[in-house]
């Protein structure tokens, strides 16, 4: 079968080698794809958010299944548009996907259905915005309604930064139309947990957990990024509080889903945090996670076109899908500057990996006369697979200080348990 991967990324570069281990599969599309993906798949000149276009060469070109892998394409309806062609894609509708597309539809689905999630207030006016700031403790965060590329949440640890954020966002158009609404939001502490969960249309099937690094900076300071590193099993995540989770949240969305009349097949993505009053959802995300993809599709021994196609037609069970007992660690090699400012085409240096285990997804690079170089802010997802977290961690640092090009940085920190 021909299948198209939609997206430029380390998430999608994971996709197209996991797609690619399928004796299913006899050829593999990318659009656009990247330096490393271009190995094993035909890139495609098409945008992302071109989804006609998708839509037209899927048609011409015979292609079976499409996966999306960014946000962007599922907000804007490309499944919906795939649907109505007679082609088959994974992913959620227009209307599912509203579940990420706006913070705020999420957060009333949440306080709808009983989902525990952090106390909130919606603003689309600057000036009463600032106002609540007097009925909340600090730190708080504030969210942009809409697709900011990870970076539109913000933790104000004062009044004055929450009043430059809310003036930034609202005012200011930081973060374009994805900031004309905003959600203030009660900060909460604790660990975060990363659940990827497939979605049948009928019940929800959890994944393996993981665990998201999301500031630039080690010892979690810095800025928000898209996530510079992350680790899989998160073993925070134990049998009681797996229960606590599927009885106050799985099971209340599913429920959710059917009251509100949302069909729902693809990828659900839940960021917890776990604190002293069990798990909180942060957000939902209607897709797969980068870098939440990386470690944990590396423990996947399941062929992954057979699941999702029975995801798409609704017969996935959870049998279906067989772990690894191995640990998987994922960092994230960033460009100088990231996730502000940052220069591209920096030539990359010994990306080649001579390490059992250890794979090399690339994020943002591009091809040009022979030469790998930077294009993007997050560059390379260095990944290992080990016996242990110890081990993993070892080995993916290892290939991490081997590698080099300008400027170029990353956590040192992921996975020191």
């Amino acid at each position: 079968m021909k299948v198209l991967v939609i997206g430029s990324g380390a998430r999608e570069h994971t996709l197209v080698w996991k797609l690619s281990k399928s004796p299913n599969v006899d050829e593999i599309f990318c659009a656009p794809g990247n330096a490393g993906i271009s190995d094993l798949a035909k890139c495609v000149d098409i945008k992302v958010d071109d989804i006609n276009g998708l839509c037209d060469f899927a048609k011409k070109s015979g292609i079976d299944l499409t996966v999306v892998g960014p946000e962007g394409p599922l907000v804007a309806g490309i499944v919906d548009l795939f649907v109505e062609n007679n082609l088959c894609i994974f992913g959620p509708n227009k209307k599912a996907a509203r579940l990420e597309g706006s913070k705020i539809f999420s957060k009333d689905f949440m306080k709808k259905h009983g989902i525990p999630t952090a106390r909130y207030e919606a603003f689309s006016d600057e000036k009463e915005a600032i106002k609540e700031l007097d009925n909340f403790d600090m730190p708080i965060v504030i969210k942009a309604d809409g697709l900011a590329a990870g970076k539109g949440v913000v933790i104000c640890n004062n009044r004055d930064e929450a009043i430059v954020t809310i003036k930034e966002m609202v005012n200011d158009k930081k973060f374009g139309d994805a900031g004309s609404n905003i959600v203030i939001e009660e900060f909460l502490e604790g660990t975060e947990i990363s659940l990827l969960c497939f979605v049948n249309g009928k019940d929800i099937i959890p994944m393996e957990s993981a665990r998201d690094y999301k500031k630039a900076f080690d010892n979690d300071e810095g800025p928000n990024t898209g996530g510079m590193g992350c680790f899989s099993p998160n073993n925070i995540l134990t049998d009681a509080l797996h229960d606590e989770i599927n009885e106050k949240v799985l099971k209340r969305f599913m429920a959710g889903l059917k009251k509100d009349n949302i069909d729902y097949k693809g990828i659900l993505f839940i960021g917890f945090m776990v604190g002293e009053n069990g798990a909180k959802v942060l957000e939902f995300n209607v897709r797969f996670g980068d870098p939440e993809t990386e470690v944990v599709l590396r423990r996947l021994e399941s062929d992954l076109v057979d699941v999702l196609l029975k995801t798409i037609n609704g017969t996935l069970k959870q049998s279906d899908l067989i772990w690894s007992d191995k640990k998987s660690v994922c960092v994230i090699i960033a460009s100088g500057g990231y996730p502000k400012g940052y220069e591209k085409n920096k030539e990359i240096q010994n990306l080649q990996s001579n390490i059992d285990d250890v794979l090399v997804f690339h994020a943002g690079t591009k091809k040009e006369d022979d030469k790998i170089l930077t294009n993007g802010g997050r560059v390379l997802a260095v990944t290992a697979l080990a016996d242990t977290l110890k081990e993993a961690r070892d080995k993916v640092y290892k290939k991490a200080k081997e590698i080099t090009f300008e400027n170029m940085h990353y956590r040192k920190d992921i996975a020191k348990l």
